[in-house]
């Protein structure tokens, strides 16, 4: 069987390979926020969209994206118009349900990023060491931009896409209590539910603003 290359489409190495089943080495991200059906989801699959541009398919799903809600509409479609605006960037929408939030998709999760300050709370909450791998989105994009990509593992070098994704997550974490937020407020995502369109697509913005630079790092490898 042909080995999954370690890096991506960035990279100078090979193409890759045909896909094949999903290998053992993966990296989980969970994105929560209340229901389910706005904001998580828009992250979930914008953040799908990235890694699989960025890397190529193969690689790409080394790294697991899913999304759950603390008050989630367990089976419910992804809000109208939060499809709408995925459908705006080129991401998938099709084939979504919603899910309430349980142990196992904490304990599952390398990293939980969440849409607020009081859905963090309620994750680490639960229990499952989750304290040091779980983040609003927006706090650990700033996070993870003052982390130095030259002390990560590179894939480039033979280091897994997977061990760097987690040594992001262990940097972030010590640089939490050294680099606070200008306000909480500023580490949120304001709910859209029930919202115009317009106020779906200041959500999406802030989503894929915040997004871009965590799949750099996560990746190494830049939009």
């Amino acid at each position: 069987m042909t080995a999954v290359p370690l890096y991506g489409a960035g990279s100078a190495l090979a193409p890759f390979p045909a896909p094949g089943p999903v290998p053992l080495d993966t990296f989980r991200i969970l994105f929560v926020c209340t229901g389910n059906i706005c904001r998580s989801p828009i992250a979930e699959r914008l953040a799908r969209l990235e890694l699989d541009s960025r890397l190529g398919a193969p690689v790409g799903r080394r790294i697991v994206v899913e999304s759950a809600g603390t008050w989630g509409h367990e089976g419910a479609p992804m809000e109208a118009h939060a499809a709408t605006v995925l459908g705006e960037y080129g991401a998938d929408s099709a084939d979504f349900a919603g899910r309430e939030l349980l142990d196992e998709h904490v304990i599952d999760a390398d990293l939980v990023l969440t849409a607020t300050l009081d859905h963090r709370a309620q994750v680490i909450s639960m229990g499952h060491a989750a304290g040091l791998r779980t983040f609003t989105l927006k706090e650990f994009t700033r996070l993870v931009q003052r982390v130095d990509p030259r002390t990560l593992p590179d894939p480039r070098e033979g280091a897994r896409l997977t061990e760097r994704a987690r040594a992001l997550v262990r940097s972030a974490a010590a640089l939490r209590g050294w680099l606070l937020a200008a306000s909480p407020e500023s580490d949120e995502l304001r709910d859209p539910y029930g919202a115009p369109i317009g106020m779906f697509r200041n959500c999406g913005e802030e989503i894929f603003d915040a997004l871009d630079p965590v799949v750099t790092a996560l990746t190494g490898v830049d939009r």
